[in-house]
Parts: structure tokens; C-alpha cells; sequence
């Protein structure tokens, strides 16, 4: 299904020491190596952060320092040597929620994706950030990298790591006390490609949101069991350019794919949303649509 929307413009952490054990991967399979500043520009003049979605790279800290919602760090075991750092936020609600797992860019883990986390907690899931290049890292693993030492780590991330880690902090999450046995995972950027990555891995996913990554192979496809839906700015056209063969292969296999183009908006365009009107209108407009897919596929 293809909708191009039209951008108007809408108006502590806890010092953790972690020794992690190292797995050096035969392979190092790099999926979206598109490199981007992930550091936090000035807002553009007149930008108002909503607190309906998630906050854009500079406003990230301060809603985090402000949130009423619960969030820790925690260490979820992957293997009998191997582990990975998530953040986990809680909702605010009386009855169990799903889960969602947020996949970091390609400089990995920073206060940027935790806040999305968070964001993912004040819509009632509980929302957990894991940093797929813990195992790649050394010193005080709940502090943001450097976009220098998070791009290297990442190119040691192969899938079969990341799909391990996945499953890992899935398998976590829905054991919580407060988690209801089902989860979805949404992505940005590398993230977004491990997402679409994961559905063809994990039938036990109940749904995939894809922020502007690339697509998984055909043959990979034809493995997807849950429904993906796909979130583009309209000025991407590396990304962009894959979007007509992804459709028309979901359509073959007859696996539910939808996704959506936001005119004028560029990659990154959800964390970057103060940067442009146009990345502002995306976003505004983007995350009701991955909040209604998660509540339509996941549960309220």
C-alpha cells in the first residue's frame, strides 16, 4: 500500500560497570552504512517538541531528565558468555503491555534512542533500547558512544549477531511481570534495516515498523510472517530507491507490507525533526501511524 503525504507543517542514568564477553564474528555483514551526524543542531526557529512523540536529538536529554516514567539499564544475557546493555522503560498503566524494541542508528545506542524508548512507554508499551554493539565496546556501556567508536562497532555487528541479541532482549521483555507474551520491534536507519531483517527471522514477531532502512532479499522475504510497515522521507532517494521492488515482492509472496512517504523529509527525518518543516510534518504525522499499527497488531 503507497500513501504520499503531503509535508505541511503541523504546528539517571545508572553508572553500570559491564564486562562483556567478545564473540568475534567469522563474517561481518554491513546492512546500511549510510553515515550521518548524529550530533544534536540548534533547533530551527519557532520548532515546538510535542510531547506526543518522540523528542528530536536536541530535546532527547531533557525529556528523559523530565520523564515520570520508570526507565533502568539492564543487563540481558544472549549467551553462556555473551550479553547485551537495553534500556527499559515502563508504562504508566494498571494491566500488562506489549513490548517494543527500538533499534538504535548506525552509530549505535545514545540518549536520542532511549528517548524513543521512553516515548514508546508514555504510549503504553513497555519500550526497550538495546545497544547491539555492547560486545564491541569497552568502558562505561551506558554512556553514548562517539559517532567514531559507535560506526566502528557497528561494522562488527553481523545479523546472525543482532538477530541473537533481538531474540535475547524479546525473550526479556516478554518475561517481565508487567509484559503481555507479545512484542514488535521498529528501526531507524540501520536499525530500521534490522528490522525488516528481524521479520524474516523471528515468526513469533508481531510486527515490524521500518524508519527509512533498507529492505532484506527477496529470497529473505518470502520467511516474513509479520505484518512490516514502512516510514520514507520523500528527499531519500538511496532508500527510496528500494521501496517499488520491496512492494511488489511483499505483494508477490503475499506478505502485508504498507508503508508511507512523507514528501520533503530526509533520512533521519524522527530525530531530526527540528532541522527542517518538513522533518517536523513527517514526524508528526509518522509516529501515530507506527503507535496505531503496534496497538492494531500488538494489543492496546
Amino acid at each position: 500500500m503507497k500513501l504520499i503525504l503531503t509535508a505541511s507543517v503541523c504546528a539517571a542514568t545508572l553508572a553500570i560497570g559491564f564486562a562483556a564477553g567478545r564473540a568475534t564474528p567469522a563474517s561481518a555483514t554491513s546492512v546500511d552504512e549510510h553515515a550521518h551526524d548524529m550530533s544534536a543542531s540548534a533547533p530551527m526557529a519557532g520548532f515546538q517538541q510535542s510531547s506526543a512523540i518522540p523528542a528530536s536529538a536536541s530535546t532527547a536529554a531533557d525529556r528523559i531528565a523530565k520523564s515520570p516514567r520508570h526507565g533502568e539499564w539492564v543487563a540481558i544475557k544472549v549467551n553462556a558468555t555473551d550479553s547485551v546493555m537495553a534500556w527499559v522503560v515502563y508504562p504508566e498503566r494498571k494491566d500488562k503491555a506489549p513490548v517494543v524494541i527500538a533499534i538504535h542508528e548506525n552509530t549505535g545506542i545514545n540518549t536520542w534512542t532511549r528517548s524513543v524508548a521512553d516515548q514508546l512507554a508514555a504510549d503504553g508499551f513497555i519500550g526497550i533500547a538495546p545497544d547491539l554493539t555492547t560486545m564491541k565496546r569497552t568502558g562505561d556501556l551506558t554512556q553514548d558512544p562517539t559517532q567514531a567508536e559507535g560506526s566502528a562497532a557497528i561494522r562488527l555487528i553481523t545479523l546472525e549477531m543482532g538477530n541473537a541479541m533481538i531474540d535475547a532482549v524479546a525473550k526479556y521483555g516478554m518475561s517481565l511481570p508487567a509484559a503481555l507474551p507479545k512484542y514488535g520491534i521498529v528501526g531507524f536507519c540501520w536499525g530500521g534495516a534490522r528490522s525488516f531483517h528481524h521479520a524474516t527471522h523471528a515468526p513469533g514477531l508481531g510486527a515490524s515498523v521500518v524508519y527509512y532502512g533498507s529492505p532484506p532479499t527477496a529470497e529473505a522475504m518470502a520467511a516474513i510472517k509479520a505484518p512490516v510497515l514502512g516510514l520514507y522521507g520523500g528527499s531519500d532517494a538511496r532508500i527510496n530507491a528500494t521501496i517499488p521492488a520491496t512492494d511488489s515482492t511483499m505483494k508477490r509472496l503475499g506478505k502485508p507490507y504498507e508503508y508511507h512517504i512523507f514528501d520533503g523529509a530526509g533520512h533521519g527525518f524522527l530525530r531530526g525533526q527540528d532541522n527542517s518543516p518538513a522533518n517536523l510534518a513527517a514526524a508528526q504525522q509518522a509516529w501515530p501511524k507506527t503507535v496505531a499499527f503496534f496497538r492494531e497488531k500488538l494489543g492496546k
